[in-house]
């Protein structure tokens, strides 16, 4: 029952990122996302994988084994743009307050 219960889980969170994911590699656009945020969530999703190992918990391994793969695409795609100046030339600047 706990596996089971774990593999739905698995499926709704991962189901529930692959929106973004599928956006950010398709249109390259990753202004809107935090670098920071990014390298965190894959180094958490990355402690999860092991984690899910460690407890012999296919569910958690196999989530966090997707989940990673994604979340790596995009970290690196946000990383190119960061590195190209992608992201920089294309933000918009702030206007001071009146």
């Amino acid at each position: 029952m706990h596996e089971t219960l774990g593999a739905v889980a698995a499926v709704l969170t991962t189901s529930a990122f692959l929106p973004q994911a599928a956006r950010t590699l398709r249109t390259g656009d990753t202004r809107s996302l935090s670098l920071l945020t990014w390298v965190l969530f894959e180094a958490g999703v990355l402690c999860w994988l092991v984690y899910g190992a460690w407890i012999d918990s296919a569910s958690v391994f196999w989530a966090n084994a997707v989940t990673s793969v994604l979340a790596g695409a995009v970290l690196a795609v946000k990383v190119r743009n960061v590195w190209s100046g992608v992201d920089r030339a294309a933000a918009r600047p702030v206007e001071p307050s009146q």
